[in-house]
């Protein structure tokens, strides 16, 4: 093992003996006339920290809190300590903590990769947590709307965008809105077996979301699985029962599937529904067809 002598700290470091023995003295390095790697990288932590200004009784402050709120014995070492404004939160497990406020800070620069493992055992409220995803959903749902237009620009949006809503989905497996979002995504990129999973588990997170049941149809449609399509539109006209664009594509799977006389009654309630516009022109022409293929007759009865 490689040791350093007092002298050897100050010269690599290119720092004053005053500097050292002060942050000795509140307690963030420890008083040694020998030090190994990990106390040498200890100390350039705390020479980086006090160089963005920020006063050793701060750096002391929160790395004090950080070791109640997490168990660290050494947060500056076991975790990555950054600056905001004139305080010094840690980014640790993908997350980044205040451990004085026990806030969640949002961390979009450096895309959230990894689920807040050990953040949850750290006494965080469940109303920050809660805010905590709901900023990266609402951050995750601007990004959408922003992204470029440029193919690699956009290529890079969408994989910080998906890394966002993967994220949400580690902290809340049962988020479904992320969870359909996610399906979008991977529906645009033609990876439908992942599209899938994710609408079937929005189905499971929220049974009543009729949304999750119109996208699992529209993927499992275009899987060419028509009858599994035609059950999930149905739920979802369950749930809706003036849901448009389920009435339609409802319609146009029995089509495919040459049942003219079922799609008959969804092509003309949509017609109901948006009676003008060329979805509403193309819906009045398939009924019209079902009618005149079918040769549908009124049978009169006597007793």
């Amino acid at each position: 093992m490689t040791l350093y002598s007092r002298q050897d700290v100050l010269r690599i470091l290119h720092i004053t003996a005053r500097q050292l023995s002060g942050w000795e003295r509140v307690g963030l390095v420890d008083a040694l006339e020998t030090y190994t790697f990990q106390h040498l990288s200890q100390v350039r932590t705390v020479r980086d920290l006090s160089s963005r200004r920020i006063r050793a009784s701060s750096i002391h402050a929160s790395v004090a809190a950080m070791r109640r709120v997490s168990g660290m014995a050494n947060p500056l070492q076991e975790s990555s300590p950054v600056t905001t404004g004139s305080r010094v939160v840690f980014r640790h497990a993908g997350t980044v903590v205040d451990p004085i406020s026990r806030q969640l800070l949002f961390d979009f620069e450096n895309h959230v990769q990894r689920p807040m493992c050990s953040v949850t055992h750290m006494g965080i409220s469940q109303r920050s947590r809660d805010a905590y995803i709901a900023g990266l959903f609402m951050e995750a749902v601007r990004r959408e709307d922003e992204r470029g237009t440029r193919r690699q620009v956009v290529k890079q949006a969408v994989k910080q965008i998906m890394e966002i809503y993967h994220h949400i989905l580690e902290l809340q497996p049962n988020h479904a809105p992320a969870c359909i979002n996610l399906g979008t995504m991977y529906y645009n990129l033609r990876q439908y077996a992942r599209a899938e999973e994710m609408y079937r588990r929005a189905t499971e997170a929220d049974p009543r979301y009729a949304l999750a049941f119109f996208d699992l149809g529209n993927v499992l449609d275009e899987m060419k699985r028509l009858p599994e399509a035609i059950d999930a539109y149905k739920q979802a006209i369950h749930l809706v029962p003036d849901y448009g664009d389920a009435h339609y594509n409802l319609a146009l799977a029995y089509e495919r599937q040459g049942e003219s006389r079922r799609a008959l009654w969804h092509w003309v309630y949509y017609t109901r529904l948006d009676p003008a516009g060329p979805w509403a022109d193309h819906a009045r022409a398939q009924a019209q067809k079902a009618l005149e293929s079918e040769h549908l007759k009124i049978v009169y009865r006597r007793r």
